[in-house]
């Protein structure tokens, strides 16, 4: 059993959930076996009409995209998208994945494809882009879409907007990380509550933080744990991963810059491009 459980509240339409992918990756390098993972979704849309109230347009989003590609270095499409997507289509699928998948990484897996895609370009409320990433995840796209008409994952996505919406009073200390909602504030993504199993101790990490704010608690939270070393390779690192990376996230677990990764990834990768980056699979 893992000492520490990790409650990731996302969404796979969020761009910072998306650039804090890195972190999350190098946690499970440092930590291994001592963390568990369990996903909640935000659900930031249900429809496209609630950006467009909100006064949040393509043309702004792909300004926002551009910015916080370069800003944090993962790949991002910034064209403009021909209009907003609403995101809870695609958590309706991850969460179907979660619950009736018989392979418990399938949620894992359709979240991932489900981040490429969007962060590509593709529109997360489209039946062809559920389709593609449930092949992308080894899923049957015919058998998601009906557990997505099942009333349970209908429930738990209730369940999860819910929890979303009512985050701890300790993340509440830190108000600049929540959101508005219609009924108060919810958490931002990515945020983490981190429960220690020995004794409940539970930390909340409201939005996205730098590294060593991720690392401090989960460090508090396993005292003596010895660390793993940072990747000495990013060979290593693609075999490790098992899937496509993005030069940021290679960077990070190896603990090298964005440019020295890169530099390495070419000589034993092949880049499939995207925005200003792209994701590296090992040659051959």
């Amino acid at each position: 059993m893992a000492d520490v459980v990790i409650t990731e509240f996302t969404d796979p339409g969020c761009p910072w959930a998306w650039s804090a992918e890195p972190f999350r990756r190098r946690l499970n390098w440092l930590y291994g076996d001592c963390l568990r993972w369990q996903r909640r979704m935000v659900v930031l849309a249900e429809s496209p009409a609630e950006y467009e109230e909100r006064g949040f347009t393509p043309r702004k989003q792909a300004a926002a995209f551009a910015s916080i590609a370069r800003d944090h270095g993962m790949p991002i499409d910034s064209s403009e998208r021909p209009r907003m997507a609403a995101s809870a289509p695609a958590c309706r699928a991850v969460i179907a994945a979660r619950l009736h998948a018989p392979e418990p990484e399938a949620e894992d897996a359709l979240l991932r494809a489900f981040r490429v895609r969007n962060f590509s370009g593709e529109l997360l409320d489209e039946d062809e882009t559920v389709r593609g990433a449930a092949r992308d995840a080894g899923l049957d796209p015919e058998r998601l879409e009906a557990w997505m008409g099942q009333d349970d994952v209908e429930r738990a996505l209730r369940d999860d907007m819910a929890a979303a919406r009512e985050p701890l009073p300790a993340a509440r200390v830190l108000d600049d990380k929540l959101a508005n909602w219609s009924g108060g504030r919810r958490y931002t993504c990515p945020s983490y509550e981190i429960v220690r199993h020995a004794d409940g101790t539970r930390i909340a990490v409201p939005g996205f933080q730098p590294f060593a704010a991720y690392d401090v608690v989960t460090a508090n939270l396993v005292p003596g744990t010895d660390r793993r070393e940072p990747a000495t390779s990013v060979q290593q690192v693609l075999e490790w991963a098992g899937e496509p990376l993005a030069s940021r996230e290679v960077a990070v677990v190896c603990d090298v810059s964005h440019e020295d990764a890169r530099e390495q990834l070419g000589r034993v990768a092949q880049e499939r491009h995207v925005g200003f980056d792209g994701f590296w699979t090992l040659s051959g």
